[in-house]
């Protein structure tokens, strides 16, 4: 923003970003809120700006999820065609799941400065060369070496809800997070009926079977390359437009690097919301590397039967991870912040309790029930732990963002390594401890306290508004040069999380529903 529009703001007139803003939002097929941020969710829409991105964010992290789980439905021919033990397959598992550490905290920081648009597009064109590569690789190391390079797609999650928490409103913003990361998470239940079925279909042709499961890997790689090529040519950053558009323009502040880091490692809630996510996310990424193996063996099902019935799992996301993301924008609508965080806390804490309980079934009926509502929990809280990151901070969103998805990661990683590497444990005990784990490391939730909403257990300060918290992201000098100004349109929006139906005439539509599909 230039001097001479921040000089007509002060002055009570309007900018010609905020003219040109208005003219556009009367083009949205959406409500939309003094943001330009869409208030309902058209999901039979493929209209631009707010559903198409929602749309392309969503499927592109689902092609991500298919591809880095494609192997496990088929480890049993793998590990006979590349001679794999326990130990490389417990190794490869990990590995999946780790080169994503780092690799969110990057994405992360890159929708800060570079907009989700371009960062998820490029990140998902580099990741698919390996998993073509998988249909070449003739033993373990090489196994580890392409599932770990496959597994940095996930950091494409990072975008999805950056994408989905730029383009929605504060009160829809979890259901749009919601629906997009459980919709994107379905992948890794579809690659488990997907691969068996490409696999068998493929030898009917007339491949032999260690021909086969490597012929069927260019199905995930060609759905992957789609995907960001659609990201790329269709998608948009903003409603108003992309990134580098607006910056030529003056209409957004290109920020510095050292700050967006400074401001997001230093937010303590951060920290706590990337370490519970580890264990809802992050059990969620070890049970689809454990669980068809699991049931194949502990039940003597073969590999098609098994793979169905991993696929449930992974499959819920479809309704589940968006149920915790709308239970969240109803928490706040009721209860405020505070709600969020106890509903957070409540079903991943039970999900935990499920998770013990299905580690103890010794039959097959009462496995698949329980591992069946296990899902719908933990799921569930992920769509929750989403709702709460959009409001930690709006200047380092994405690397919040990233800092949260990186830390299922991690969960993901330590639970494989306590756990599922070689035989120290039986599968089902295993799967026991990890529940024992997800109830202990949940109970950080009820340290994150807002100033301006309070915590689990304590009061909102009422002299902190939400201008207080989030304008403190920025300084005197650039607060006096206009930069702060779209934290404090989040601000302005964000206001209904202190609870109790709170609206104003420019804040709430009440006319605008929940959900139109």
């Amino acid at each position: 923003m230039s001097d001479h529009e921040f000089d007509d703001q002060q002055q009570g007139k309007p900018s010609s970003m905020e003219v040109e803003s208005k003219a556009a939002a009367e083009k949205f097929t959406v409500v939309v809120d003094s943001d330009n941020k869409a208030k309902e969710l058209k999901l039979y829409s493929f209209a631009a700006p707010h559903m198409r991105a929602f749309h392309l964010s969503w499927f592109s992290f689902f092609a991500c999820f298919v591809s880095t789980f494609a192997a496990p439905p088929l480890l049993p021919v793998i590990r006979d065609n590349l001679n794999l033990t326990a130990t490389d397959i417990g190794n490869a598992g990990i590995a999946s799941v780790s080169g994503a550490v780092f690799a969110r905290l990057a994405m992360g920081t890159a929708c800060d400065l570079f907009g989700p648009r371009l960062a998820s597009a490029i990140l998902i064109l580099l990741t698919t060369p390996p998993v073509y590569f998988t249909s070449i690789i003739s033993g373990p190391t090489g196994f580890l070496v392409v599932r770990f390079m496959t597994g940095f797609s996930l950091a494409s999650f990072v975008s999805t809800q950056f994408w989905m928490s730029s383009m929605f409103s504060a009160t829809k913003v979890g259901l749009a997070n919601g629906f997009a990361g459980g919709w994107g998470n379905c992948g890794g239940g579809a690659a488990q009926l997907i691969m068996p079925l490409v696999f068998q279909l493929i030898q009917i042709i007339g491949s032999t079977r260690f021909t086969a499961w490597r012929v069927a890997f260019f199905i995930p790689g060609l759905m992957q390359t789609v995907s960001a090529l659609a990201v790329l040519w269709l998608g948009t950053d903003l409603p108003t437009g992309n990134y580098k558009k607006l910056q030529k323009m003056g209409h957004m502040h290109k920020d510095n690097f050292s700050k967006v880091f400074w401001r997001g490692v230093r937010n303590y809630r951060a920290w706590i919301l990337a370490f519970t996510y580890g264990y809802c996310f992050g059990v969620e990424l070890t049970v689809n590397n454990v669980i068809a193996e699991y049931f194949f063996d502990r039940f003597n099902l073969n590999l098609r039967i098994a793979g169905i019935v991993a696929a449930t799992f992974g499959l819920t996301n479809i309704l589940t991870r968006p149920a915790g993301g709308f239970l969240s924008d109803y928490l706040s609508k009721r209860f405020g912040m505070r709600g969020r965080l106890w509903g957070t806390w409540g079903l991943q804490t039970f999900s935990g309790v499920l998770c013990v309980i299905l580690g103890r079934m010794d039959s097959l009926a009462g496995s698949v029930t329980i591992m069946i509502i296990f899902s719908v929990f933990v799921q569930a809280a992920e769509g929750l732990t989403f709702g709460v990151v959009p409001f930690v901070s709006r200047r380092a969103l994405g690397l919040v963002s990233g800092m949260t998805g990186g830390g299922g990661n991690v969960g993901a990683v330590i639970t494989q390594l306590l756990f599922f590497k070689g035989t120290t444990y039986a599968r089902e005990d295993g799967i026991m401890y990890m529940g024992i784990m997800i109830i202990c490391c949940t109970l950080p939730i009820c340290f994150i306290h807002f100033p301006q909403w309070g915590g689990m257990f304590t009061p909102a300060n009422k002299s902190v508004t939400e201008e207080d918290y989030y304008g403190s992201e920025w300084s005197e000098e650039e607060i006096a040069k206009g930069y702060h100004l779209p934290s404090f349109k989040f601000a302005e929006n964000s206001k209904t999380e202190r609870g109790g139906n709170y609206k104003t005439s420019e804040i709430i539509d009440s006319q605008s529903p929940n959900i139109i599909v």
